[in-house]
């Protein structure tokens, strides 16, 4: 039974870096559903690294800091002659090569790349491919579980994905004057990504989230994955404007009692 009703319905994916990536796990997902992924990644070499993963997919690459391959990238996939019934936006980056610092020392150049990369490209990438979307379309974006939470080794990338929540409203509504094309996010917790890994201090954050997590087990890739392919699918046509929280109820348990007790008892 094709519950998600994916079958035969053109996805087009950015993001996918390594088998470790948010977007190939939503690929994989789509793929089993019967979805027809095509990929968008940074340069030929990204497309050069992963061209095992993609088994004779269509590739096309766009760094999306620069307009004029977004255009080329427009022009590149009109000539397909097919509309793209959802688009997965799994695209981040932050310079953290001079190390973490305190949030009120972020570089200016650096915070601006990053939601030029990170936050920005969601509404150019949709705004330059508006027309090959199908009218139904939906659109899903990678968040995180909460922006509200002043974590210091995720740096200054929470509040950019706070941008990136408000950015998908603004554009459920401004889409709705020619088109019914949804916006959402799928917000997990941590997950262990390649991204993640070089994160100083995130590992220790991940263990401490697995304790904190009621089934003691860290949020899996493939589950936000889950998450993202219904959001893509007709199932979800009701949904839009919104972020999904993925965080298997860590939110819910930071004042458990045996974790507390071990932290007083030290």
């Amino acid at each position: 039974m094709d519950f998600l009703q994916l079958a035969d319905k053109s996805i087009l994916i950015f993001g996918v870096a390594n088998r470790k990536s948010v977007a190939w796990h939503i690929a994989k997902v789509l793929a089993d559903a019967g979805a027809r992924c095509v990929y968008v990644v940074r340069d030929e070499e990204v497309k050069q690294s992963t061209a095992k993963l993609f088994a004779g997919a269509d590739v096309y690459t766009c760094d999306v800091e620069k307009e004029d391959e977004i255009a080329r990238l427009h022009d590149d996939l009109a000539a397909r002659s097919e509309k793209f019934h959802g688009l997965v936006h799994s695209i981040a980056f932050a310079d953290y090569s001079d190390g973490m610092r305190p949030f009120h020392e972020t570089p200016k150049k650096a915070f601006l790349q990053a939601v030029d990369i990170s936050c920005f490209s969601l509404v150019t990438v949709c705004n330059a491919l508006k027309d090959l979307l199908d009218p139904d379309a939906s659109v899903v974006t990678i968040s995180i579980s909460t922006t509200r939470m002043a974590s210091e080794n995720y740096g200054y990338m929470a509040p950019i994905k706070a941008a990136l929540d408000s950015s998908l409203v603004f554009l459920a509504k401004s889409f709705s004057q020619f088109s019914r094309v949804r916006f959402n996010a799928v917000a997990p917790g941590l997950l262990k990504t390649s991204a993640s890994a070089g994160i100083p201090g995130y590992v220790d954050s991940y263990l401490f989230a697995e304790q904190v997590i009621p089934r003691k087990k860290g949020v899996q890739t493939d589950e936000a994955a889950n998450v993202a392919a219904f959001l893509l699918s007709p199932r979800s046509s009701a949904i839009n404007a919104q972020r999904i929280v993925v965080d298997a109820g860590m939110s819910i348990n930071y004042f458990d009692r045996d974790i507390v007790n071990r932290a007083v008892r030290e």
